[in-house]
């Protein structure tokens, strides 16, 4: 009888790994139930943790500890335990009346055929065994970190030396996420992506730099000073534009170009994201378009003007707005001369500029200076020229399918505090929500970086391709990192319980299934980046001495 079942199911090959446990219970849509091994300890298995558990069939099936328990066969064993951990009757007790219980999520299955890693669609036998993953199979899921495209990004939980990397062409494909809540290095990790990005060549960048962090320079919690991407990639492919000359060179950063944006250039759309702020009401917002049209193109500087003006005399004497509805606009707009980067009239043209630095393959980010302090500074300059480059992009790509021009290249903006940009009241009327929505239609994708998800509008967010996130306690921005992905319910305790420092759950468009990661040192990449560099250069020195 054993003979036939052998025959029917050949078992693979013993493989050095450590066994976990074995399968006793469980379903595909509660996940499984694993009592662990007797020789294991409970303590050292923590939430997050990559297994596989291997099916009769030749089947692997991958999947994460989600929860850990300790049970008992029986109630007096809780009644009365014994006096001492390590008395001789809890190590009789241990293994045999008490016992530790794994909770695993399956999530992907491998053949014996070696096909590439599909959905679980069923569920491995009772009594499988469950081994910690070994580094190979976490290969044969993630694949090779150094091929083309991919970018290693940090270690699987207890698996040091192996390493997991993000597909980038995939990573940029549609809009993706990083969040986090404050101090857990949502910086560093958006840095060390947009630094993969760049390495790669998988696209071009927009940083709208808040606290200007990631053109030249920036310090880290120990306030030890590391480089930024200007630094980091120094053969021209990134440049640094400013808002604040002063400020930049106070810091020592080595700017391109200074902005500037003339009253002349705004239109009633880069102030209407300003109403929250502002103290707009829908009425003052509707205005400004009314406003626009019959002042013309210098209509801010004739609201902020001294003098009379016949134009708005004659639209208060028709009715068409209401004198102190106009005194009302006029007051809350002259916030506006706070900002010393608004000028009566532009002598260049900042979106010419940063669509030239783009399309010849450079990255620009964007430092604010002392205006990161001033939200509205922010949502007013980065809301100016998304409309405005997204507008370029959709001209170019419209053009390269009528067979007019070149694709242009892939772009990532981007922008932090993405919940001002993306609240749910005004997502679906703002560029950010257009572009989050249209996947990459025009080649235009958002990473946004923020530490209150539950901010940013639901729609939005089941259309955020791959969401990096660090540590959330928050019940409500927890859910919402996993709005509209299915099958995440096991994974919510696994983000509760991330570390504080250097630790990120990874799911969606770039991995092929969620992993917990220990993500990279960004010094060492850093390092690592600068020797490639040096390589590259010594490399053309040879060819071409």
């Amino acid at each position: 009888m054993i003979d036939e079942f052998d025959a029917a199911f050949p078992r693979t090959p013993p493989r050095p790994v450590t066994l976990l446990g074995t399968v006793v219970r469980g379903s595909l849509g509660k996940g499984l139930e694993a009592r662990l091994a007797s020789d294991r300890l409970i303590e050292g298995l923590a939430v997050g943790r990559y297994v596989v558990i291997r099916g009769q069939t030749g089947r692997r099936f991958f999947g994460m500890i989600t929860d850990v328990a300790l049970e008992s066969r029986y109630p007096e064993v809780e009644q009365s335990p014994p006096q001492a951990p390590d008395s001789f009757l809890a190590r009789v007790y241990t293994g045999t009346l008490t016992y530790g219980r794994l909770h695993i999520t399956p999530m992907l299955v491998i053949d014996e055929a070696g096909s590439g890693p599909r959905p679980a669609k069923t569920v491995p036998a009772h009594f499988t065994h469950v081994y910690e993953a070994s580094p190979e199979e976490v290969a044969d899921v993630f694949g090779d970190p150094d091929a083309a495209g991919r970018f290693y990004i940090g270690e699987p939980l207890e698996m040091e030396g192996t390493r997991i990397a993000l597909e980038l062409p995939r990573f940029v494909e549609r809009s993706s996420g990083i969040f986090g809540k404050s101090g857990t290095g949502k910086t560093f990790l958006t840095r060390m992506v947009l630094a993969g990005i760049i390495q790669e060549r998988a696209a071009v960048n927009l940083v709208f730099d808040m606290h200007n962090e990631y053109g030249w320079k920036s310090q880290d919690e120990r306030k030890q000073e590391v480089k930024g991407l200007r630094q980091l990639f120094y053969d021209g492919r990134v440049s640094v534009f400013t808002l604040d000359p002063e400020s930049s060179r106070r810091r020592g950063s080595k700017i391109d170009y200074t902005i500037r944006i003339g009253y002349d250039q705004l239109e009633p759309e880069d102030l209407e994201m300003l109403a929250p702020l502002f103290g707009f009401t829908d009425v003052q917002t509707n205005a400004l378009y009314m406003l626009r049209r019959r002042l013309g193109r210098n209509w801010v500087q004739r609201l902020l003007s001294d003098g009379p003006d016949d134009a708005l005399i004659e639209i208060l004497e028709q009715g068409k707005l209401h004198e102190g509805t106009l005194g009302a606009i006029q007051r809350k707009l002259e916030q506006l001369h706070r900002f010393e980067f608004l000028v009566d009239s532009a002598q260049d043209d900042p979106i010419g500029r940063i669509l030239d630095y783009i399309t010849s393959g450079k990255n620009v980010i964007l430092e604010f200076g002392r205006y990161g302090n001033a939200l509205e500074a922010y949502i007013l300059v980065a809301n100016y020229i998304t409309r405005r480059i997204h507008r370029a992009y959709v001209d170019r790509k419209e053009k390269f399918m009528g067979g007019q021009g070149s694709e242009p290249r892939p772009l990532v903006i981007t922008i932090e505090e993405a919940h001002k940009f993306l609240d749910p009241s005004i997502a679906r009327h703002t560029i950010f929500g257009t572009i989050a929505r249209e996947m990459r239609k025009y080649n235009v994708t958002l990473l946004i970086v923020d530490q209150r998800p539950s901010g940013i509008d639901p729609e939005v967010m089941s259309q955020i391709g791959t969401r990096v996130t660090a540590l959330l306690d928050e019940e409500n921005d927890i859910r919402a990192v996993f709005s509209g992905v299915a099958g995440t319910a096991a994974l919510r305790e696994v983000l509760a319980r991330l570390e504080t420092q250097q630790q990120a759950l990874i799911l969606g468009h770039a991995v092929p299934m969620p992993i917990v990661i220990r993500t990279r040192d960004y010094r060492d990449m850093a390092r690592e980046i600068a020797g490639n560099a040096i390589d590259a250069k010594d490399a053309q020195t040879a060819l071409y001495p």
